[in-house]
């Protein structure tokens, strides 16, 4: 059964600071959320390592950070580092955003190993109270062994671990996948979705086809309500190569309040 739809869902709002990283100083970066009407930010490893300070430039602007993402190599080196960020973040959810490009091609016992890892890793964070998830792309959508994926390999070999799942709706289908078809199939490990559209063909070839929520080829009315019924608690906006980051920022906010209102 698939879980109920919290309201109201324009709460649910959230952004990726990835998305403006070309802004460069964290303060301008926040600086521009902020002004844009964003109430929730989700961070990068980078605001993980300074916590403490980023913390403190996040309340002074009236900014909560929900969640983080954070790479496989500090997850592996400074768990208990990690753990503590998180907490003087205020959040309980992290993401690991992809696995490194030198193993983004692995064959089936590779992702089957790494999904072992996760899992492990899922359970240590659990005891301090943090879930720790995986954010997918598209290149695990990749079939390893017979039908299976990369990403089902993965999970299945997390098992009952507690890792949960970020889905990145726009990268499923640019890996060819059903998007409603696989969150209704994993909505027990769903926890957080990012919220990103992609360009009509042949457009926005400077953003790598990516275009402002609202803006591009996919229903976001209709993948909004599935998200939620598949249990995201975070939707996340993403680009991941704006134009202009504010502007983009800005009008995928007001693409989702009026979908939302």
């Amino acid at each position: 059964m698939l879980h109920p739809m919290p309201h109201p869902m324009s709460d649910r709002i959230s952004i990726q600071l990835y998305t403006l990283r070309t802004l460069g100083d964290v303060d301008l970066i926040l600086d521009t959320v902020a002004a844009a009407g964003y109430k929730n930010v989700e961070g990068i490893g980078s605001h993980l390592d300074d916590a403490a300070i980023v913390a403190r430039k996040i309340a002074a602007r009236g900014l909560k950070m929900t969640s983080s993402h954070v790479g496989l190599a500090a997850l592996r080196d400074r768990p208990d580092a990690l753990i503590a960020a998180c907490h003087s973040l205020g959040f309980t959810d992290l993401y690991m955003p992809a696995v490194p490009p030198e193993m983004r091609h692995m064959d089936a016992p590779g992702w089957t190993a790494i999904g072992h890892e996760l899992a492990t890793l899922a359970e240590r964070f659990a005891t301090s109270g943090i879930t720790l998830g995986y954010h997918n792309h598209d290149w695990e959508m990749d079939k390893k062994s017979g039908d299976k994926t990369a990403l089902e390999l993965l999970f299945q070999a997390a098992g009952a671990s507690g890792l949960a799942w970020q889905v990145d709706v726009a990268w499923l289908v640019r890996g060819h996948a059903d998007p409603k078809a696989w969150m209704a199939r994993y909505h027990p490990i769903i926890t957080a979705a990012h919220v990103k559209d992609i360009a009509p063909q042949g457009k926005n070839r400077d953003q790598d086809g990516w275009a402002d929520v609202g803006a591009g080829i996919l229903d976001w009315k209709d993948l909004w309500t599935a998200c939620l019924a598949a249990g995201a608690r975070h939707m996340i906006v993403e680009h991941d190569k704006p134009a202009d980051p504010g502007l983009s920022a800005r009008a995928s906010l007001a693409y989702l309040r009026s979908i939302t209102a």
